[in-house]
């Protein structure tokens, strides 16, 4: 039985943004956050406090979280890789705090330069300080379904970074497909598994569109009962560490998928596209949603005749 209601974290302003060369104005980032906001969207994963040597798309972070309007019963969420910029994010009253790691011990020697063991370690100190500040903890893994480096990953070793992150003290977990590899039979396998060790209903499914598996793997992870999914509006951002991961599952495409299904999601999918065209003009790029695309073109030039 299909889950009722899904709760979708919407990660275009951080994860979508994060990669873009040229510096989007910190007023388009806020207008994004709050349209996001505006269209139910109950997660918004809105900044990075990160070093702005390594990300400076991210470095006004603290400006973006002053500018937005805070909308009740809303999660504003952002990445912290270290204490540092744990209490940046703290200074900026983020709701949640993100930390992140990697089932691929290859791709986390290339991404962060230490074993899997080091980089939980490196998290304790900034998940014990979101604890005692009462900050919501999630914890992402990446490369839970495959990895640019080594290729195949263990389902055993997803299962013991789910299980490392737990001891954190995470309130949620991603299980996070960076390269887009991943298909609906595998994807099943591994929520299944993880789905053992860490609560289902605190699981949550992150898929990148590489190869065109989000949606279907989407469905895969409803089938296994979980309820929590990531996605990006206009389909937005990548890995920039993960050669050939074009982008996220849009937003667009996966409420369009949910809306089918009788899934409630509380969020506006007119919105929703008319969202995806703000920040795709925005930027100058073209909308990767299916979805937007479509529904833009029924919108302004009317439905046509197919043959």
């Amino acid at each position: 039985m299909l889950p009722a209601k899904v709760k979708i974290v919407e990660v275009g302003p951080r994860d979508g943004l994060q990669n873009e060369k040229e510096f989007v104005a910190t007023e388009v980032k806020i207008e994004l956050v709050n349209r996001l906001a505006s269209a139910g969207l109950q997660n918004v994963e809105s900044a990075s406090f990160v070093s702005p040597k390594w990300v400076p798309q991210m470095a006004d972070g603290a400006a973006v979280m002053a500018g937005i309007e805070r909308r009740p019963g809303t999660i504003y969420s952002a990445l912290t890789p270290n204490l540092r910029g744990f209490e940046a994010a703290l200074d900026a009253k983020v709701d949640e705090i993100v930390i992140f790691g990697a089932a691929s011990e290859a791709f986390s020697q290339k991404n962060i330069n230490c074993s899997i063991a080091e980089s939980i370690a490196r998290f304790e100190p900034v998940a014990k300080a979101a604890k005692e500040a009462g900050l919501r903890l999630r914890g992402s893994i990446s490369c839970a379904l495959g990895c640019p480096y080594q290729g195949d990953v263990p389902i055993e070793a997803v299962v013991d970074v789910v299980q490392r992150m737990k001891a954190l003290g995470c309130d949620e977990i991603d299980i996070a497909d960076t390269i887009g590899v991943g298909t609906a039979g595998r994807t099943r396998d591994v929520m299944a598994a993880v789905s053992k060790v860490f609560p289902r209903e605190r699981l949550s499914g992150h898929f990148h569109d590489t190869y065109g598996q989000a949606v279907a793997n989407i469905y895969a992870s409803l089938q296994e009962g979980i309820e929590i999914f990531h996605a990006s509006v206009a389909g937005l951002g990548g890995c920039p560490y993960a050669k050939g991961a074009t982008g996220n599952v849009a937003t667009e495409d996966v409420i369009f998928l949910l809306n089918g299904l009788g899934i409630k999601t509380g969020v506006d999918l007119d919105q929703l596209v008319e969202i995806g065209d703000f920040i795709s003009r925005a930027i100058g790029k073209p909308s990767a949603s299916r979805v937007g695309r479509a529904l833009l073109a029924k919108k302004r030039d009317g439905a046509a005749s197919c043959v």
